[in-house]
């Protein structure tokens, strides 16, 4: 079964497509704004967003709220909205949704956006690092990467079940993985934010493994102090 987080601040609204995605064989977790669906983003795993833009005065709205689940979690998500100017859309857009869904619309358009949505983000290319497994090279998906660790000349690429190796420095790794799911946590660490489980303000928590954070990269990390 399918889990889709449901992120609107209508309660009758909610109600409605809660029904409509349950009806049609999907797990539902709600949330009225965006403070509850990133606490919910942090215990549960999730195969699609659907985002009202609009959450209310003097909340965060869900173009923004969207670009979080982007960057923090990876997730895919679509947009639901009453409004259709073109300044709105144009910054939806740049958040790059699966889809945009203007109210009111049919049940089927919503159940056709959600698996289209789940469909193609299931398809889409995981990026992968060549990295050295003994004496052989393996391209690993930076997805299942938990942290990356300077070791001289080397960097360690540190998964659940292996540690690998490559020749290359941390400027150049952090380079490469610009725009993904990693900061740089001190000068000799690179934590993917996804995986981080606890923290304090000078260390990270990875599993088991406590990653120091120097004061220089602590505000790559300050969205965890919500």
């Amino acid at each position: 079964m399918k889990t889709i987080l449901l992120v609107e601040d209508d309660f009758l609204n909610r109600r409605l497509s809660k029904k409509i995605l349950i009806e049609n064989g999907y797990r539902v977790l709600e949330a009225k704004n965006a403070k509850e669906a990133l606490e919910t983003l942090k215990k549960e795993q999730i195969n699609l967003a659907i985002l009202d833009i609009n959450l209310g005065e003097d909340e965060q709205d869900g173009i923004s709220l969207g670009q979080q689940i982007k960057d923090r979690y990876a997730a895919p998500f679509i947009y639901v909205t009453a409004y259709d100017n073109s300044e709105v859309i144009n910054r939806a857009v740049a958040t790059t949704p699966y889809s945009y869904l203007t109210k009111p619309f049919k049940n089927v358009d919503m159940i056709a956006s959600v698996e289209v949505a789940i469909r193609q983000s299931g398809k889409k290319h995981i990026p992968k690092i060549p990295v050295k497994d003994g004496d052989y090279t393996t391209e690993l998906p930076i997805d299942e990467i938990n942290y990356i660790e300077s070791d001289g000349n080397y960097l360690l690429f540190h998964t659940d079940n292996k540690i690998y190796k490559t020749r290359s420095t941390i400027k150049r790794i952090t380079e490469e993985l610009s725009g993904k799911s990693f900061v740089q946590a001190h000068r000799a660490y690179i934590v993917n934010k996804n995986k981080i489980s606890k923290f304090t303000s000078k260390t990270v928590m990875i599993g088991e493994a406590v990653i120091p954070v120097s004061e220089n990269f602590a505000e790559n990390i300050a969205f965890y102090k919500d």
